[in-house]
């Protein structure tokens, strides 16, 4: 294996295996999810009239409108219920079955779906179509969760960053080519609804076949298999040369570290005073890139681009227009994190959101009075897409993998994952009344969000960029007021026995 002379060149370096590794697994995962948030928007109509004909066929009758829209509200919802579903498979996948091995499993979750999905039109069952709504999203939830794990475990500290925001990245990819394949001059017809829902099994497919060439996880096969042997391989291929002594050294050091907590179950998360600050940080992180209004923004961006001018038939374009923006800011995070932080891309991202749910308030108040109103408006959904693609969107995830350590880090995604569909699925339930409620002024609520979000930011969360994971918990040791950040034995000599079991 190549031996690069300056060591600094060798760690600038990202190698083929980690970038094919980061590829397959952010297509194959991350790409779906996001395929999956958009795909049912356009074709609802078709769908619904669906919906409504199998019904008749069945029973001869329509059926009422309220049934209708109640049922159409429960193949929407059951996305992000079976999000959280898949956020509680977590930690037992992971452990069991490594983190690669989780991925691989979770393609059944696609795959099956994905059939089911093509097929319900011909097999004239609507159920079919709910059923699949609730497994696709179960695979959601465990890959929003594996995906960022197994990559920032793979990456060397100095890339952990960038190749921690590609899955944010595939996320926003999946949405804007469902937006493109929703046009109603491609799939969003009569026949061709089943086709676009379908398509979600080809990502899990090339991921079932290509993944397995890929290393594991050396930090699962070190510290959770004791197969240092393979932890070796594993980096040795994910670098690029042998001597892979410092990245051992690393691994060993946090093992060391943490043997005196053994695996730490959620419940056990909730009683360490060693992990209190992180596990705040998850809950308001997650929580608040939720509850900051980004499904809201662009469920209300229709009804703003109409009031601009934009044609009833064109808004279909204006949407893909803010899909594509968020995907190229995404990029333009992928290439700054290392270089501008964690830290100040959540300020940047949180505060930009807040501005623009303010202005938004004020422009969709004034848009009867004022003609410019509207273009106002349309600006605000822009920097608000922009601010979120820079910061809410892809860090959160990516600072789980680093502020937790190895025994923490699967019950900690337990935790934020479960957190995030919590709040994905409440926004989506909750939103169309304080809408109706409130009207223009229910983005108050998201700028308080954002507010608090941004203040507790700059008071709490420390720069993780260039640290080991080791070097951040001692950074949270201190805000833990503990004197190592293991220092757990006199806690867990405390807990019954039933808590330190996984």
């Amino acid at each position: 294996m190549e031996q690069p002379a300056d060591p600094q060149k060798r760690k600038g370096r990202l190698t083929l295996v980690l970038a094919l590794a980061t590829l397959v697994a952010a297509f194959g995962s991350s790409f779906q999810y996001g395929y999956n948030v958009s795909a049912v928007n356009s074709p609802s109509q078709f769908m619904q009239q669906f919906y409504n004909e199998t019904h008749y066929n069945r029973t001869g009758e329509f059926m009422k409108p309220i049934s209708l829209t109640l049922l159409w509200s429960l193949t929407v919802s059951m996305f992000p219920f079976g999000g959280f579903l898949g956020s509680l498979l977590v930690g037992p996948l992971v452990n069991k079955l490594g983190r690669k091995g989780a991925l691989l499993f979770n393609n059944i979750f696609s795959i099956v779906p994905a059939i089911l999905m093509g097929c319900s039109k011909v097999a004239k069952s609507f159920e079919l179509i709910i059923i699949s709504r609730l497994l696709v999203g179960i695979c959601a939830g465990v890959s929003s969760n594996v995906v960022p794990m197994y990559l920032g475990e793979l990456a060397p500290k100095h890339l952990r960053g960038a190749i921690g925001v590609v899955p944010q990245l595939f996320i926003t990819i999946g949405i804007l080519v469902a937006q493109l394949l929703g046009l109603r001059s491609a799939l969003a017809t009569e026949n061709g609804w089943p086709i676009l829902l379908g398509l979600t099994g080809v990502p899990a497919a090339l991921e079932l076949l290509l993944l397995p060439f890929f290393p594991e996880s050396p930090r699962y096969l070190l510290i959770q298999k004791r197969d240092e042997d393979a932890a070796r391989k594993a980096l040795q291929r994910l670098r690029g040369w042998d001597n892979v002594t410092e990245d051992m050294e690393e691994i060993r050091q946090e093992d060391q570290a943490e043997k005196a907590a053994g695996s730490i179950s959620v419940r056990k998360l909730f009683q360490l005073r060693s992990l209190r600050w992180q596990l705040i940080s998850i809950v308001v992180l997650m929580g608040g890139q939720q509850l900051s209004g980004v499904n809201a923004i662009y469920y209300y961006a229709d009804q703003i681009y109409l009031s601009a001018g934009v044609k009833a038939d064109d808004v279909q374009y204006a949407t893909v227009g803010t899909g594509a923006v968020n995907v190229f800011m995404t990029i333009c995070t992928v290439f700054v994190v290392e270089l501008l932080g964690r830290r100040l891309l959540l300020l940047l991202g949180f505060s930009s959101c807040l501005l623009a749910c303010v202005v938004l308030t004020v422009a969709l108040a004034l848009q009867d009075q004022l003609s410019w109103m509207p273009y106002l408006s349309i600006a605000c959904i822009i920097v608000y897409v922009i601010g979120h693609a820079i910061g809410p969107s892809p860090i959160p995830a990516l600072l789980v993998t680093e502020i937790f350590l190895q025994s923490s880090r699967a019950a900690a995604f337990m935790v934020g994952g479960t957190v995030h569909w919590l709040s994905n699925f409440a926004v989506g339930l909750i939103f169309p009344f304080i809408q109706e409620g409130l009207g223009p002024y229910s983005f108050i609520i998201f700028a308080v969000i954002c507010l608090l979000t941004t203040i507790y930011i700059f008071l709490v969360i420390p720069e993780t960029k260039n640290r080991t994971f080791v070097e951040i918990n001692h950074t949270f040791a201190k805000m833990n007021k503990v004197s190592n950040f293991h220092d757990d034995k006199a806690e867990l000599a405390d807990l019954p026995p039933a808590a330190s079991m996984q």
